[in-house]
């Protein structure tokens, strides 16, 4: 499933961003992007994401800005002196020539790029590393709750496509069910061409062969076992859909099952009618089983 969020927090030491995004994934996929030195954070972003998240392709990244108390200006001495070492050798030049010029004044040097940095202080002892740490963690947590509501509200949407996709699939089944060719009137035309058939083509044909022959014909033609078990599975997946949950595995392993089921009945149909519906339940098996693929 789809999401993203994103908290920032911090204070005069150190400000933060947290961001996660959300993808489809069969399974549960975690990807970080930390600063430098922050790797230990992964182990306890990871326990917590294996808590909220069971399916999906996750993007984690923090990023850390120094705050305004931990930020220092700083002289660099030696850019300045070769300013001033410049200066010197243009003074010389000047009043070789006859010409003079002010000297520099002190507001215009520390403007010059690279003489005034801004340098980071460390982060503390360690316990306000710990302290810094546990404030991070705080705002993931907040990050994976904004990002739960944004997929809950994206799987509920998702829900009711499902519902009707499942609900469909049943239909089809009850319209194989009912096809004429299923009928045990319409079967048993069937049999008795295909017996006049063999009579016709072998007329000492012994009972045992003719039982053969009518067992081979029946079960060639015969679709009610799959469609038992294809209403079965249709019951299950509602069963899971009115549980709710991390359901979309389940979900997508019934689709495996319908598939099985929907592709036996094709190769069995008897005539064209039987075939139609068959494939029209393939189709609505793959919407189905595409659209499983964003559900947690």
């Amino acid at each position: 499933m789809t999401g993203f969020a994103r908290v920032q927090g911090g204070d005069e030491r150190q400000q933060w961003t947290w961001e996660v995004k959300s993808v489809n994934g069969r399974g549960l996929d975690l990807r970080f992007r930390l600063p430098p030195g922050w790797d230990g954070l992964e182990a306890a972003a990871r326990q917590r994401l294996g808590t909220s998240f069971k399916r999906g392709s996750l993007q984690i990244a923090l990023t850390l800005k120094a705050g305004p108390a931990r930020l220092r200006p700083r002289i660099n001495r030696e850019v300045l002196s070769q300013v001033m070492l410049t200066l010197r050798d243009l003074q010389d030049e000047l009043a070789a020539n006859d010409l003079t010029v002010e000297p520099p004044r002190l507001d215009g040097l520390l403007a010059l790029r690279g003489v005034v940095e801004t340098q980071e202080e460390d982060e503390g002892d360690a316990t306000a590393v710990q302290e810094l740490e546990a404030a991070l963690l705080a705002d993931l947590d907040k990050a994976l709750i904004a990002l739960t509501d944004n997929r809950l509200a994206e799987g509920r949407r998702l829900a009711a496509l499902t519902v009707e996709q499942v609900s469909e699939i049943e239909r089809l089944g009850a319209a194989a069910r009912a096809c004429a060719a299923l009928q045990p009137e319409a079967l048993s035309q069937r049999l008795r061409a295909r017996l006049a058939e063999l009579l016709a083509e072998t007329p000492q044909l012994t009972e045992e062969r003719l039982s053969q022959e009518v067992a081979l014909l029946v079960s060639k033609v015969d679709v009610r076992e799959e469609l038992d078990r294809l209403a079965a599975h249709v019951h299950a997946a509602q069963d899971l859909l009115a549980a709710g949950g991390a359901v979309g595995r389940k979900l997508d392993f019934l689709c495996q099952e319908f598939n099985r089921e929907a592709n036996t009945l094709c190769s069995k149909s008897p005539d064209i009618a039987l075939t139609r519906i068959g494939l029209d339940l393939k189709s609505a098996i793959d919407q189905l089983r595409e659209q499983i693929q964003n559900i947690e």
